[in-house]
């Protein structure tokens, strides 16, 4: 039988859309992490004044983009990665869906993706797209991985282990050292998913580059760190032998950033005011919300990382899809139910703080 692809998971909330504009006009979507804050000018002006988009860009990165990465990676995380240990990607949702198959080519002993059971469906949904196998890790109350409830089987078949801190949805902090050491232990590479790095609350910016370099990728996304998602660039760093490996796959596949493109994010990488000034911005947005939903009842806490809140659902409401359709006609407010990240988070709802303020301040009214 030919393959069908499900249906995509944020389709399924129509029918939330609706009832929020049958009831107020219109809704406010907080179900997407798509950023609405201006990205930095000086990035939007490079787009138009590189004078790149004659020739076809290198599928890698120019050498000023790599560098400009290499350099940031310095900078906010304190590992040095040389220019030629770093790739571009044409956005990091492309690069989690197709890494599977690639690394399966290179390794086709191996058929196994490891990924948290709360987490973004593109992890499972890679493991698909290649024909392999996709296995839920158990994580812990606090979402770290439950690394010791892998089965001796699956990760005698495991061809990678992926891993996501801050987590999307849940906002922990995983323990990014024991999962690099866990997979160095059984020759499993790790790929860390640090795209919202820049968002923690409590402590530094983390990455899995930071115990060395072998056995391990760190992957990084412009999206959320400089509010460009729709521009489409992230880059993987690390392990020297699986970034040359992936380079050159990707080259074949035709896989490049365009020329304007790399030569902005360059410039937004090299700058990192404009994110301090973020993270101020989606923290008081989660502080204002949180107080919002609690003292409508909804209890609530700003996560360890991340600008979404990750809520459970209230006694007296049957599951997130209730409390979801509940917030969409009484306030308005289009969140993600968790089951859309895995069964084990039906009991929660993800909310993420990408509205402008006076559409905040408006959901927080509704909810009084």
């Amino acid at each position: 039988m030919s393959f069908t692809p499900p249906p995509y998971p944020y389709d399924r909330l129509d029918a939330l859309r609706e009832t929020a504009k049958g009831v107020f006009g219109s809704a406010i979507d907080c179900s997407i992490g798509t950023p609405c804050d201006p990205p930095p000018a000086d990035v939007v002006a490079a787009l138009g004044t590189s004078g790149l988009e004659r020739g076809y860009p290198t599928s890698a990165g120019s050498p000023q983009l790599r560098t400009a990465m290499a350099n940031y990676m310095e900078r906010r995380f304190g590992v040095e990665v040389a220019p030629d240990g770093v790739a571009a990607c044409v956005g990091t949702k492309e690069f989690v869906a197709s890494t599977a198959q690639y690394l399966h080519l290179r390794d086709p002993e191996h058929d196994t993706v490891l990924f948290p059971e709360i987490s973004y469906p593109t992890y499972a949904m890679g493991a698909t797209l290649a024909g392999l196998r996709a296995v839920p890790v158990p994580t812990s109350a606090d979402g770290a991985l439950r690394l010791d409830e892998i089965s001796a089987a699956d990760a005698e078949r495991a061809l990678c282990l992926w891993t996501n801190s801050p987590s999307n949805p849940t906002g922990a902090l995983d323990n990014l050292a024991v999962a690099a050491e866990w997979g160095r232990a059984r020759q499993v590479p790790v790929l860390s998913d640090e795209c919202y790095a820049e968002f923690t609350w409590s402590k530094p910016p983390q990455t899995i580059l930071a115990g060395g370099m072998s056995g391990v990728l760190a992957v990084h996304s412009i999206s959320k760190r400089s509010n460009l998602a729709g521009i489409r660039c992230g880059f993987y760093a690390g392990d020297p032998e699986l970034v040359a490996f992936l380079r050159g796959v990707r080259q074949h596949a035709g896989l490049m950033v365009p020329g304007p493109v790399q030569a902005a994010v360059a410039v937004a990488y090299d700058d990192d005011l404009h994110v301090e000034k973020q993270r101020a911005v989606y923290l008081a947005r989660l502080n204002k919300l949180a107080l919002a939903l609690t003292s409508a009842g909804i209890p609530a806490t700003v996560p360890e990382g991340t600008f979404y809140l990750w809520v459970p659902v209230p006694d007296g409401e049957s599951d997130s899809w209730s409390l979801a359709a509940r917030l969409a006609e009484q306030a308005g407010l289009i969140v993600s139910p968790g089951d859309l990240y895995g069964e084990a988070g039906k009991q929660f709802i993800r909310i993420a703080l990408v509205v402008p303020d006076e559409e905040l301040d408006l959901v927080c009214d509704r909810l009084k």
